[in-house]
């Protein structure tokens, strides 16, 4: 006969509220890269459009899909499967005595990543992935669909990593563990984007979960993050040598 240590398997009243968003981070997040990176979907756009056209709508549609997959369905699915969870334990909420914090925060943050994000976007290694439409030249739509599929994006992605992997895990197991269980996979999530980033995830992830925290809001963290996104793409735009803006087309 061989031995076993006995595992209880008592469902405790939290669990649902640590185990709900950590397969939910899992399953919509794995589901938008699969998404993201299908090679099949990626050739459907390009054998209906031309190539410019193709890589802006094709990029324009995995922002969508991010920000449905991995915004818009696991708020939906936390709400529905945790008692008594609302869009304010969510971080979905304005609050008038954090206005002022949330205010001076995003300000300050912004005028610190901007820059970073500024310089770092004209280095060769970052051109080879920024800005991810590779039209060769940009239009007003093209432009247009840039910014707009960043903001979609970032707005879901913060949604479910300061929303839904940090607010209820920092209600439930405190603080610190939400901010290394919401850290860890951040950063994770930056590994097929290289180390630079994978590194730079770290202390930009633990920062936020804490303003988050601060504020009772993702919106700290949602601004500032359009903001490097939109920054490091501008810049990679203007510095690529074989890609141009014209707003008028050739």
């Amino acid at each position: 006969m061989y031995n076993f240590f006995k595992t209880d398997l008592e469902w405790l009243p939290g669990d649902m509220s640590i185990v709900v968003p950590v397969l939910c981070a899992l399953v919509f997040f794995t589901a938008y890269w699969f998404i993201a990176k299908s090679e099949k979907i990626k050739a459907s756009f390009y054998k209906k459009y031309d190539f410019d056209n193709a890589s802006a709508s094709h990029i324009f549609f995995t922002k969508c899909a991010g920000f449905i997959l991995m915004g818009v369905i696991p708020v939906i699915v936390c709400l529905l499967l945790i008692d008594g969870l609302s869009f304010e334990d969510l971080g979905i909420a304005f609050y008038n005595k954090t206005a002022f914090f949330t205010l001076v925060w995003t300000a300050g943050l912004c005028a610190l990543v901007v820059p970073v994000a500024y310089f770092s976007a004209k280095k060769p290694k970052n051109l080879i992935n920024y800005p991810q439409i590779r039209a060769k030249t940009w239009t007003k739509q093209i432009y247009v669909k840039n910014l707009a599929g960043w903001a979609l994006y970032l707005l879901g992605y913060e949604l479910l990593f300061r929303g839904v992997l940090f607010m209820p895990l920092a209600a439930t197991l405190g603080i610190w563990p939400a901010v290394a269980i919401n850290t860890a996979l951040y950063s994770a999530t930056h590994i097929p984007k290289g180390l630079d980033e994978t590194i730079g995830a770290i202390p930009l992830g633990a920062v936020l979960c804490l303003l988050t925290a601060a504020s009772g809001t993702i919106w700290i963290a949602v601004i500032a993050h359009i903001a490097m996104a939109w920054t490091n793409s501008l810049t990679a735009l203007k510095h690529h040598p074989e890609i141009h803006y014209r707003p008028y087309g050739k």
